[in-house]
């Protein structure tokens, strides 16, 4: 009888899970996306002629003033991080096509993305090196303790990874002409924690590997966090909370004439990316540029209609769309909390995406 009741209990466990499923699943629907104005456009990068940026989880592409926006990727894993070559030809970004996250590139067209890196742990892009012919990205692979991630280059062309000089790092950002670089030392610890004031706080540092000097950028009172560093010219840009929310800042190469360019007050300034003349950055969901030369934001109108399989109705099968569950006192009910959005790898533990996004909450 046990067997025969642990057999049923079973079969009624599975058909339950079934219709929760189902009505779960059913009530997303894209009834609440603007297609012709649309939120949720995230991590942007920009080259002199295209904005690439992550929406859905996947890797896009439009044109520098929003039109035109084309989807170049569509594996089930996560794909992040988007940087361009310094030629606009090639984007380098990490994604999860074979299961891990690893550094792959693809040409701004679109095609078959080439994947650099091999190793186990997670490898998220950063940079191109100035000539173009390397890739930059952050890793633990070599860190002896989780806490440290340090800086990689490998070849557009694949090749063993060759770490840089510098022991540990988060962002980073190179001088144009190569000799310099504006780097976070830590992880974001304030993407947890908003108006985060501890001991490890994000801090810029200008690195001179020929002498190994740095400079810290300095910090009010109080400290702040100074992060997601983009070095234009003779300044680097940077975001940083250090006057309430985040917004977008800038320094001279020798981290001093500290200017704040935007004033946001609602919601913080999250990923930017910089060329010479302009910078794009993420702000309340929306893309916005900055023109260097006039000091002026404006918000792009990006337009996106795409068939977002994780919002349409359908039926799910299987428990891993099960996050949690439990049964009444009397046994006869039972709740689930179910995300229809995508299956976990691993039951009964959190999904590691692996990828990033070192946005402020």
């Amino acid at each position: 009888h046990f067997q025969k009741n642990q057999i049923a209990m079973k079969r009624e466990f599975f058909a339950v899970s079934m219709i929760a499923a189902l009505l779960f699943s059913s009530a997303g629907t894209l009834n609440g996306i603007d297609t012709s104005d649309t939120r949720m456009l995230s991590q942007p990068a920009v080259s002199n002629s295209h904005i690439a940026f992550i929406y859905a989880e996947d890797l896009w592409v439009m044109n520098a003033d929003g039109t035109t926006p084309r989807r170049l990727t569509v594996d089930e894993g996560i794909e992040g991080e988007p940087c361009f070559s310094p030629d606009g030809k090639l984007i380098a970004f990490s994604a999860q096509y074979d299961g891990n996250t690893d550094v792959f590139v693809v040409p701004v067209e679109g095609g078959l993305p080439v994947r650099l890196t091999w190793h186990p742990g997670s490898d998220v892009v950063r940079t191109f090196t100035p000539d173009g012919k390397k890739v930059v990205f952050a890793s633990q692979r070599a860190s002896f303790t989780g806490r440290y991630n340090q800086l990689f280059t490998v070849g557009i062309d694949g090749g063993y990874p060759e770490q840089m000089a510098i022991p540990n790092a988060y962002y980073v950002s190179l001088s144009p002409d190569g000799t310099r670089m504006a780097y976070t030392p830590l992880s974001p610890v304030h993407a947890q924690w908003k108006n985060y004031r501890g001991g490890t706080t994000s801090t810029i540092w200008l690195f001179t590997p020929a002498d190994k000097s740095v400079i810290k950028v300095p910090q009010p009172q109080g400290g702040c966090n100074d992060t997601h560093p983009m070095w234009v010219g003779e300044r680097i840009y940077f975001l940083s909370d250090r006057n309430g929310e985040f917004n977008l800042f800038s320094c001279n190469d020798s981290g001093a004439d500290i200017r704040q360019h935007t004033n946001f007050t609602d919601f913080p300034v999250i990923s930017a990316s910089a060329t010479r003349e302009k910078i794009v950055f993420e702000q309340a969901g929306y893309l916005h540029t900055f023109d260097i030369a006039a000091g002026v934001p404006a918000r792009l109108r990006v337009g996106i209609a795409a068939d977002l399989l994780e919002l349409r109705p359908r039926y799910l099968q299987g428990f891993n769309y099960i996050r949690s569950a439990d049964i009444s006192p009397t046994g006869s009910r039972a709740v689930f909390r179910l995300d229809g959005a995508r299956p976990q790898r691993n039951p009964g533990a959190a999904p590691d995406t692996g990828v990033s996004s070192g946005a402020p909450s």
